[in-house]
């Protein structure tokens, strides 16, 4: 009996062992693949693209096989994965005909259609959850069912050969722009994360925030806001953020006197931050560069001074949190040096400088720029005995890097469907004249409801599929009313990502609240507060683009420092203290006065100017008087 337990335990432990080298070498080609295909672009669109699916396919059924059913899990895993590989040698011999069957496909073209779409909703289904397979299969039923509708939202009908045609044999469905994107320039974004982490890059940054702000009031959570914000944009997402910096960063916030639930929203606030700071932001904003058809640079400039503000009204309301609350830094001698640290790891920055130039400068493509910046990044390492990547440390950097674009690559492949659903069907254009309908021409009422369906769409999907979906029925609407093209995508972007801090779901909230061991919707609720003015940043550049970096360089430049004087009153109404206290009607005014700084207009530029200066005024004399009275006891 006992030899028949270890020797079934034994095989499980050997099938184990065949799964994570299955799943190692595997995701190792894959990130070989995009390196040669972006050093040498010999690959066609549609062909790379079903290449870059197949992979992902693969490595998802193989990273989360059925854990139900035993054997017969297991036999039905294999099945699955050899269907992906069958479909996507299909597709890769077949892509060059596939033209010449316009509309009329095939009985094999049906077929590996047909699997190809429930293979990726079965798999969207593993690594991302229920939400966006169950839309993308509600989509493909109104395509095939949408005849039986109204005229106003129904469509004349088409062959299921059509369908697939659309979806499957063509750029404008699952091998859509979407999918391109991830394709071609996100998964290398992905592995110059992994290569950074590898060379110590994190640990860098992570030491470099403490030792620059950790000996200041509130320093520890000063360094997390710093450290979150630039570790972020190697792990691409908030949650994932919260799970790597989070661990070590809210027990320090804790250990010098945060609440628990403070701390916790402190790191959600600062990760969710990540995607939206130039310059490599989340995934769909690369989507977004292909969508307006315009520079990824030009996303970059665009987004840079609302991700300052974000960060700097966070970074002012955790310094009155300390000041209102005596809250000190951490002592010197637990701290890096400065020296010590820019001196061992000051090339860590080369890498960040090499992506810069080449996307600034060079004007080059993101691809083109992530290369550079991994190969760059290696060689550096080899400068220096401390952070050499060997071959083992590059290998498992191209593991991990194949890794981390898992979900971009199913999210954005899945996406693929709903928009191939609403090209072909035209419900994008429909339900985008019914929205403008809806708000009776109003701008504010139709951004009202942008937002609050990008917040709900955004707690059950990803960043990046939240934003497709709402880039095709929501962006043109508000294009159509005028709103400057970047400023619709970018409004349509914050309100998916700052879903991440919005209860009742807050998955940024909820990890961090875990690791702090703190209510979840006191967590939530705190991080909501503390990145209120996401909340608002959004309406006031959709209304004036200048807030983009989008005028003439003196309206830039008054732009610019208004907004960074409001948004500091801002976070100190929010806060309730300056030098002390607030009282109520004094936050309500510096509120206004704050709002009507941020706003880039020279009225409302000198209104909030007196409204700041005179509290600012009534707080000096406060603490003066209380000085004062001090002296005299």
């Amino acid at each position: 009996m006992d030899k028949t337990v270890e020797g079934n335990a034994k095989g499980n432990s050997n099938k184990k062992s065949v799964a994570v080298f299955a799943i190692t070498v595997i995701a190792i080609i894959f990130s070989c693949f995009h390196i040669y295909a972006a050093s040498f672009g010999t690959f066609g669109a549609f062909l790379q693209r079903s290449i870059h699916l197949t992979f992902a396919l693969v490595l998802v059924l193989l990273i989360h096989p059925y854990k139900r059913w035993g054997r017969a899990g297991t036999f039905i895993n294999a099945i699955m994965i050899l269907g992906t590989v069958f479909v996507g040698i299909y597709a890769g011999v077949s892509y060059e005909t596939m033209g010449d069957r316009a509309g009329n496909p095939n009985t094999l073209d049906v077929i590996c259609g047909i699997l190809t779409i429930l293979l990726l909703l079965e798999a969207s289904r593993r690594i991302l959850g229920w939400a966006l397979s169950i839309i993308a299969s509600v989509c493909i039923a109104y395509v095939l069912f949408g005849y039986l509708l109204p005229p106003a939202v129904g469509h004349p009908g088409f062959t299921p050969g059509r369908i697939i045609y659309h979806l499957y044999m063509t750029t404008e469905g699952i091998f859509g722009i979407p999918l391109g994107v991830s394709a071609s320039f996100i998964i290398l974004f992905t592995i110059f994360g992994a290569v950074m982490i590898e060379t110590g890059g994190s640990k860098f940054i992570s030491d470099l925030a403490f030792a620059l702000f950790g000996r200041f009031r509130g320093g520890p959570a000063k360094a997390c806001v710093v450290s979150s914000a630039a570790l972020g944009t190697m792990t691409g997402a908030a949650v994932a953020s919260v799970a790597t910096v989070g661990i070590f960063t809210i027990p320090l916030m804790k250990k010098t006197g945060y609440r628990a639930y403070m701390a916790g929203a402190i790191e959600a606030v600062a990760s969710t931050g990540a995607q939206l700071t130039p310059p490599v932001m989340g995934a769909a904003a690369f989507i977004m560069a292909e969508m307006l058809q315009v520079p990824y640079i030009e996303i970059v400039i665009a987004a840079a001074l609302p991700a300052f503000l974000y960060y700097l009204s966070l970074f002012v309301v955790i310094d009155l949190e300390a000041a209102k609350t005596n809250l000190k830094g951490l002592p010197v001698k637990e701290l890096p040096r400065l020296g010590e640290v820019l001196k061992k790891g000051w090339f860590q920055l080369i890498p960040v400088a090499v992506l810069l130039v080449y996307l600034g400068y060079f004007q080059t493509t993101p691809a083109k720029a992530a290369l550079a910046a991994i190969i760059s990044a290696i060689i550096v390492s080899w400068c220096f005995k401390e952070t050499r990547l060997t071959l083992p440390k590059i290998l498992k950097a191209l593991e991990n890097g194949s890794k981390s674009g898992l979900e971009i690559a199913m999210a954005t492949a899945a996406a693929g469907i709903i928009v191939g659903a609403f090209t072909l069907s035209g419900l994008g254009m429909k339900l985008s004249t019914l929205l403008i309908a809806l708000s009776q021409g109003n701008l504010l009422l139709l951004l009202f409801i942008t937002m609050a369906v990008a917040i709900i769409l955004g707690m059950g999907m990803t960043t990046t599929d939240c934003y497709i979906i709402l880039a095709i029925l929501v962006a043109p609407a508000l294009i159509k009313m005028g709103v400057y093209p970047i400023a619709a995508h970018l409004f349509v972007f914050y309100f998916g990502i700052i879903s991440a801090i919005t209860p009742p779901v807050a998955l940024a909230a909820q990890a961090s609240a875990g690791i702090a061991e703190a209510d979840f919707m006191k967590t939530g609720l705190q991080a909501m507060r503390l990145g209120l003015v996401a909340f608002i940043l959004p309406y006031l550049f959709v209304y004036d683009p200048v807030l983009l970096l989008n005028g003439k360089p003196l309206e830039v430049i008054q732009a610019v420092l208004t907004a960074t004087v409001g948004v500091m009153a801002f976070a100190a109404a929010l806060q309730g203290y300056i030098l002390k206290e607030l009282t109520i009607w004094q936050r309500v005014i510096l509120f206004a006065g704050s709002v009507c700084m941020i706003i880039p207009e020279l009225m409302t530029d000198v209104i909030g100017v007196g409204l700041v200066l005179m509290i600012l005024a009534l707080q000096i004399k406060a603490v003066r008087s209380e000085n004062v009275r001090c002296s005299q006891m």
